[in-house]
C-alpha cells in the first residue's frame, strides 16, 4: 500500500490541484457535450460510429470503441498492454450501458484523463519543489505553463493514450528524482513495475524507463542480477507478449478481412469482365482477354495516380525502407519547417489556419502562423529553454529528463516517425520544457540582485497567460464551431 500513498495530495498542493482540477473539468465537458448526440446512444457498429465522427487533429478515438466492444484494437507492437490496461473500464460501461440505457463511454474516459490532468499538475509541482527546490510561486507557475501548451490541453481531453502515458512518464521522473536526492537505487521491482505500466501503453516509453533507472542507478544498473532482472527479462517477456497477441488476436482477424477482400475483388473482377464483354462485342475469348487485362491496367493506374493525390498518401513521407518497422519512418519530411511550425511550433501554439485538421484528411504537413507574434513567443519559450538547460548543465536530474526528451527527438525527428504529425506526440516529451526553465529560475534565485529573476518570471507570467487564451480560444471555437 506504500506505493500509494503517492496519489495523497500534499496540503500546499490542494488549491492548485483544484484549479487543474476545474480546468480538465472544462475541456472534457467540452468535448463530451460536442460528441454526445452521437456517441450516447447505443449502436451496433460503434468502431465506424467512431472513427467517422470524431476528428480532433490527428487523434484517434480508439479507447471509446475498445471501452464499448472491448477487443485488441491497438497497434500491438506500439500499445501492447494498452487493450488490457482498458479492460476493467469495458466492464464498467458494460454495466452502466446497461443500467442507463446509453453508451457512458464519454464519461468514464472524461473521468480517467480528468484524474490524469490532476495527477501531472501534482506529479510536476512535486518534481520542481522538492526536487528542483523552488519557491511555491513559482513552482506554481511552472507546472501551470505545461497545460498552457496546446497539445497538452488536447492530449487531457481527447479518448487516447496520451494524457496517461504522460502523467506516468512525469511521475517515473518524480521517483527517480527522489531516489536520486535520498540516494538510494531503483530496486528490481520499482523498475519493472514503472517498465509495465509506461511500456504496457507505449513500447518506445520503456526505453525512458531503463534511462531513469541508468541515471539512478549509476555503474549498478550493469550489475547482472539488475541487468538480467530489471532490463532483459522485462523487456523479452513485453516483447514476446506484443508477438503472441499479434498472432492470437490480430493475424486471424487479418486473414479473415484479406479473405473477404480477395473474395469481394474476384467478384467485382467477373462483373468487370461481365460489363466489358458486353460493352465491346469482342467474339474471340483470347482477344478479350488480352484487351480486358489492358483495360484493367488503365484501371489500376488510374486508381494509383488518384489515390497518391489524396492526403494520407501525399502528406506521409518516404520511408526508409518497406520493412515491418522500417515503414514507420520518413526521410522526406522537411525537419527544419516540422520543427518550427510543428515540434515547437503547433505542439505548444495551435494554428489557426486548418483548425486542429488531420494530416491523413485534409490538413497539409506544414502550416504558417499568420502573425510574427507566434513565432516571437515560441522563440521566447525555446530561448527559456535552452537557457534552463545552460544553467542546469551540471545537475543529473536534468539530464535524465533530457535523455528521454533527446530519445524522443531521434525517433521523430531522426528517423522521421510521425513527423508528418509531431505535434500529438508532445504530451511525451514536453514536460522537460518547465523542468529545464525550473533549473533557471533556481540560478536567478541564487543570485544577489533578483531584477532578472523578476524580469524572467513577469515573462513566464506573460507567456502562460497568451498560450492559456490563445490555445483555449482556438480549441473551444473548434469544439463549439
Amino acid at each position: 500500500m506504500r506505493y500509494f500513498r503517492i496519489f495523497k495530495i500534499k496540503a500546499e498542493e490542494r488549491w492548485a490541484a483544484l484549479v487543474a482540477l476545474l480546468f480538465s473539468v472544462l475541456l472534457n465537458g467540452l468535448v463530451v457535450w460536442t460528441y454526445a448526440d452521437k456517441f450516447m446512444p447505443v449502436s451496433h457498429d460503434h468502431w465506424q460510429l467512431f472513427i467517422r465522427h470524431f476528428q480532433v487533429s490527428g487523434f484517434d478515438p480508439i479507447t471509446y470503441a475498445i471501452i464499448t466492444d472491448w477487443q485488441t484494437g491497438y497497434n500491438v507492437y506500439r500499445h501492447p498492454l494498452l487493450a488490457f490496461f482498458v479492460w476493467p473500464f469495458y466492464l464498467l460501461n458494460q454495466g452502466l450501458t446497461a443500467l442507463f440505457g446509453v453508451n457512458c463511454v464519454q464519461f468514464i474516459c472524461a473521468v480517467l484523463l480528468i484524474f490524469c490532468t490532476v495527477y501531472s499538475f501534482v506529479f510536476l509541482y512535486r518534481i520542481l519543489r522538492e526536487i528542483i527546490q523552488l519557491n511555491r510561486t513559482d513552482s506554481t507557475l511552472l507546472s501551470a505553463s505545461l497545460f498552457s501548451f496546446g497539445y497538452v490541453m488536447i492530449s487531457l481531453s481527447v479518448p487516447d493514450h496520451f494524457g496517461p502515458s504522460m502523467m506516468l512518464l512525469i511521475c517515473a521522473l518524480y521517483l527517480s528524482g527522489k531516489c536520486m536526492q535520498k540516494g538510494r537505487t531503483l530496486n528490481i521491482l520499482q523498475t519493472i513495475l514503472l517498465f509495465f505500466f509506461t511500456a504496457g501503453i507505449s513500447l518506445n516509453n520503456g526505453i525512458k524507463i531503463f534511462l531513469d533507472a541508468f541515471f539512478v542507478n549509476g555503474k549498478r544498473f550493469f550489475r547482472p542480477k539488475y541487468l538480467l532482472l530489471a532490463v532483459i527479462v522485462p523487456a523479452l517477456a513485453m516483447w514476446g507478449f506484443a508477438r503472441w497477441e499479434y498472432k492470437t488476436f490480430v493475424w486471424p482477424k487479418e486473414m479473415a478481412r484479406k479473405e473477404i477482400k480477395e473474395k469481394k475483388d474476384k467478384q467485382q473482377k467477373a462483373a468487370a469482365y461481365k460489363a466489358f464483354k458486353d460493352t465491346v462485342g469482342i467474339k474471340d475469348s483470347a482477344t478479350l482477354e488480352k484487351a480486358f487485362k489492358a483495360e484493367m491496367k488503365k484501371r489500376m493506374w488510374a486508381k494509383y495516380r488518384a489515390d497518391h493525390k489524396k492526403p494520407w498518401n501525399q502528406h506521409t513521407g518516404k520511408p526508409i525502407a518497406k520493412g515491418e518497422f522500417s515503414r514507420w519512418t520518413d526521410i522526406s519530411t522537411p525537419r527544419w519547417d516540422s520543427m518550427v511550425e510543428n515540434l515547437f511550433g503547433e505542439s505548444l501554439q495551435i494554428h489557426e489556419d486548418h483548425l486542429l485538421g488531420d494530416t491523413l484528411r485534409s490538413r497539409p504537413v506544414i502550416i504558417r502562423y499568420n502573425y510574427w507574434l507566434n513565432y516571437i513567443v515560441e522563440a521566447l519559450l525555446v530561448g527559456l529553454f535552452l537557457w534552463g538547460i545552460c544553467e542546469g548543465r551540471r545537475e543529473r536530474f536534468l539530464w535524465m529528463a533530457l535523455a528521454g526528451f533527446l530519445f524522443d527527438m531521434a525517433l521523430h525527428i531522426g528517423l522521421g516517425f510521425g513527423i508528418n504529425e509531431v505535434y500529438i506526440m508532445a504530451a511525451h516529451w514536453v514536460f522537460v520544457i518547465p523542468i529545464a526553465i525550473g533549473y533557471l529560475f533556481k540560478k536567478l534565485e541564487e543570485q544577489e540582485h533578483n531584477a532578472p529573476l523578476r524580469i524572467v518570471r513577469c515573462l513566464g507570467v506573460c507567456l502562460v497567460l497568451f498560450l492559456l487564451i490563445w490555445n483555449l480560444a482556438l480549441y473551444v471555437q473548434f469544439l463549439w464551431w
